[in-house]
């Protein structure tokens, strides 16, 4: 096993296309914590994250001796290490539901991004392509209640729903301008005109609405 060397500041280890990675890096833009972001092809890893990381796997984000590799967990981390602004509620009761939002995030959006992306089987894409869709709109009303969602403030929750909605062209989603589908559309705007979303932002990612907004 080789030496790994250690790192005076915060890096993280990112794939500058994936939505997991996107959330943490709202995240870290949020906090305006000082980090070494690289850019890593998640089929040639450097060597440190193979070290570091047992699933060979991207993010991976690295705090002196600590290394972390699941991109909820990092977030959660980087909110206590860095409290302010706070990214999750304070009373135990609000914090229970925000972390339920984002597992119901996971197990309902994200493995339908992750199908449509992945494209190697036409049919499943096309069905999660319309999953995602109907799901989307369903719930749109709710976003008209409160600013962010189900929240008066941005949170952890609003950093994983941003990735996701920001790619809705690269998923060939695109959204009906009604009145049923407004308050999600409004929510998407808020989201994207925040300056730690728009620092967020790698290249790739900004291409993706540049191309959709060229063929439109």
């Amino acid at each position: 096993m080789g030496v790994v060397t250690k790192r005076s500041t915060m890096t993280f280890f990112s794939d500058a296309a994936s939505h997991y990675s996107h959330r943490v890096r709202i995240v870290l833009a949020e906090k305006g914590v000082t980090v070494d972001i690289i850019d890593t092809d998640p089929l040639d890893l450097p060597e440190e994250v193979c070290e570091l990381n047992p699933y060979n796997s991207l993010p991976t984000l690295v705090d002196r001796d600590l290394a972390l590799y699941e991109s909820k967990v990092m977030m959660e981390y980087l909110d206590e290490r860095f409290p302010h602004p706070p990214l999750l509620p304070v009373y135990p009761v609000a914090r229970g539901e925000s972390r339920q939002f984002i597992y119901r995030i996971e197990r309902d959006w994200c493995h339908l991004v992750d199908a449509i992306i992945d494209g190697k089987d036409a049919k499943a894409a096309e069905k999660a392509r319309k999953d995602l869709t109907d799901s989307l709109l369903t719930i749109a009303p709710i976003f008209g209640e409160k600013p962010y969602f189900m929240n008066e403030e941005f949170t952890l929750v609003d950093c994983c729903l941003a990735p996701i909605l920001w790619r809705l062209p690269q998923l060939g989603i695109s959204l009906p301008q009604t009145r049923q589908s407004k308050p999600l559309l409004d929510y998407m705007q808020r989201l994207f005109e925040r300056p730690s979303f728009q620092e967020s932002l790698t290249e790739q990612e900004r291409e993706l609405r540049t191309q959709a907004a060229s063929v439109a």
